[in-house]
């Protein structure tokens, strides 16, 4: 239910959202244009693909323009506001990759920190690259003081990160998946190879000055199964490879496409098939809850006996005591291994002394071209993201294709200047609960991503009445934490498809409005906008049709039809010296109720909202900061 009409200034009150979770009326339009002012907003379907991520920007919500980082020097590169980001790199990193970041950043290399050290320096940088070694805990993220804005993992896994605590802070976590892929899988090949003809012991022990050929007499590979665990980009070439050595190949991964197995000659099975019917075991699963000491003394308990283990993935995911169990007792006949559940193992590890085991000192992604391939791989996706682009191997927000995003620019300005405004109308009260984003389309739903625009809704909701920053990566997590259940709705409209969105609506449902007239006949705050060559516009208040560009601030009146309005409002903005950039008026019919929308440059002072709500005819006017 909306609140009375008003005759005098009402500005923004305070509110709070609540912890709690299609017919139009139109009316004809007139439109006044008073100055043709020059935008200041770039017109983003003109943009180059550069400057397009200027103008996304917020959708990562980046470099802060008016943050103060070390050195005084600007950054050269377009897409970088003001002063250059602050790269710290806590491991070691190609040389490649290094001159990447100083290119366009200041880079500090400062290796084996502590935890508390690391937690001292990330206070003052925007981006944090490391590898394997560095844990990056929630105390990290709270100590970046919401300047950490992305964080590169220079390889594959991300165990060392954690990504709940990136999510809620809004940092990207962005890794570099491809770059080592044949490293490892080599060196999973290498190590397979090396055990079952115990290259490593019979190299130990000819050295030692003994000649044992009978000892080591090792096993054959061809015709032999190897059961790949995690079928991937690492395991799928392992699989290769093991095809080319004459292996018979079978793969489990509870996520993996059949038809891409099936390409290489592989075929799926479940776990308990894999384990129980291979005379190899290779390791390519990540490290998570689900896989945590996945292999343990009940997995032992169901392998084939004499079965031989590779793991080139995580640590983690075996239970190291019960490996050397099933070891000693010969159900596992060898095992060799690059990664540890703690790096380095401890000198006395009974597993790495094992006679059957090889070990080698987590070096998969070890070669000269894999190091700087990573280290280039890594430095591109963090500049991208810190330029507010999205990597393609951001592992903790919602995968957008660079294509998608380019298009959707304007939209993105757009959904958060409409949120914006409609946090704006709502009194205060028990706060928002709902909020619903319409967006109607010629496309059909598989031709319209629209996770971006709701993130950018969400953001425009949010920031103004809180101090959280909101961004594509910690959205819905932000609406979710604070009660705010955000729904979307998709209507096909009879309008060209080269555009992805003829327009957008946002709806506030269940609150009272200072503004009675933005309230539509279904009873909820409602607002819709449009982008006209390449500007954001708000083109619907409640029923009122309007058309003012999104720019600088905006007055909503609602007025009885009559002439002279315009100019006497006109007047009064100018004689306190606001500018004027757009007007409309919107009307139900002649001579009755009307909307008139006043785009200003400036924020009009409390005199001119005065005398702006003395005018007789005017029965409600809000002012909104956008």
């Amino acid at each position: 239910m909306a609140s009375s009409a008003c005759t005098k200034p009402i500005f923004p009150s305070s509110f709070t959202l609540s912890s709690s979770s299609s017919s139009e009326s139109k009316s004809k339009l007139s439109h006044v244009s008073f100055i043709n002012t020059i935008p200041i907003y770039r017109k983003l379907s003109h943009a180059s693909s550069s400057k397009r991520s200027l103008a996304v920007n917020s959708v990562l919500k980046t470099v802060d323009p008016t943050a103060t980082s070390v050195g005084s020097s600007k950054s050269e590169d377009v897409g970088f506001l003001g002063e250059k980001p602050t790269i710290l790199v806590s491991e070691k990193l190609g040389e490649a990759g290094l001159k990447v970041l100083r290119s366009v950043g200041h880079v500090e290399c400062a290796y084996e920190l502590s935890q508390e050290e690391l937690c001292t320096k990330i206070s003052c940088c925007d981006a944090l690259i490391v590898r394997s070694g560095t844990k990056v805990t929630r105390e990290v993220f709270e100590a970046g003081k919401g300047r950490l804005k992305v964080v590169g993992r220079a390889g594959v896994g991300i165990d060392n990160v954690d990504l709940q605590a990136a999510t809620e802070f809004g940092c990207l976590v962005v890794n570099a998946p491809t770059a080592n892929t044949i490293a490892a899988a080599e060196h999973g090949i290498a190590l397979l190879a090396a055990m079952a003809r115990n290259i490593a012991q019979a190299d130990a022990s000819t050295k030692a000055g003994k000649w044992q050929r009978s000892k080591y007499v090792g096993v054959s590979m061809v015709g032999k199964t190897l059961a790949v665990m995690g079928f991937g980009k690492v395991g799928s070439e392992v699989a290769r490879r093991a095809k080319g050595l004459g292996m018979h190949v079978i793969a489990h991964d509870p996520y993996a496409p059949a038809d891409r197995a099936r390409a290489i000659g592989v075929e799926l099975v479940s776990f308990d098939q894999a384990i129980a019917t291979a005379d190899f075991i290779s390791l390519h699963m990540p490290l998570t809850a689900t896989t945590n000491k996945i292999f343990n003394d009940d997995t032992f308990a169901k392998v084939k006996k004499g079965v031989r283990i590779v793991n080139v993935a995580r640590g983690g995911v075996i239970d190291e005591d019960a490996l050397v169990r099933a070891l000693d007792n010969g159900i596992v006949a060898q095992a060799a291994l690059d990664v540890f559940t703690e790096e380095p193992p401890s000198k006395d590890s009974k597993l790495v002394q094992h006679e059957n085991v090889t070990v080698t000192p987590h070096l998969g992604a070890s070669t000269k071209e894999a190091q700087e391939g990573v280290a280039i791989e890594i430095a591109e996706a963090v500049l991208g993201a810190l330029k507010g682009e999205l990597s393609a191997t951001a592992v903790n927000a919602p995968m957008v294709a660079p294509e998608v995003l380019s298009e959707l620019a304007p939209y993105v300005v757009l959904a958060e200047k409409l949120g914006r405004l409609a946090v704006q109308l709502v009194s205060g009260g028990s706060g928002i609960k709902s909020v619903k984003v319409v967006y109607r389309s010629a496309r059909g739903p598989d031709d319209l991503d629209t996770r971006l625009l709701r993130a950018m809704v969400t953001k425009g909701i949010i920031e103004p009445i809180s101090n959280t920053i909101v961004n594509l990566v910690n959205a819905d997590f932000i609406a979710k934490q604070k009660g705010l259940r955000i729904s979307e709705e998709r209507v096909v409209v009879d309008s060209s498809p080269e555009q992805p969105v003829d327009s957008i609506q946002v709806q506030i449902s269940s609150v009272d409005s200072k503004f009675a007239s933005a309230i539509s006949e279904g009873g909820h705050i409602s607002i819709d906008g449009k982008v006209k060559f390449g500007d954001p516009h708000l083109t619907c208040v409640g029923s009122f049709d309007v058309d003012v560009s999104l720019q600088g601030n905006l007055i909503l009146c609602r007025q009885v039809d009559q002439p002279g309005m315009i100019g006497r409002v006109g007047n009064i903005l100018g004689e306190q010296n606001v500018n004027v950039s757009f007007m409309s008026v919107g009307r139900t019919s002649r001579r009755k109720k009307a909307i008139m929308a006043i785009g200003v440059d400036e924020e009009p002072n409390k005199q001119a909202l005065d005398n702006i709500g003395a005018v007789p005819a005017i029965e409600e006017f809000v002012f909104l900061k956008l």
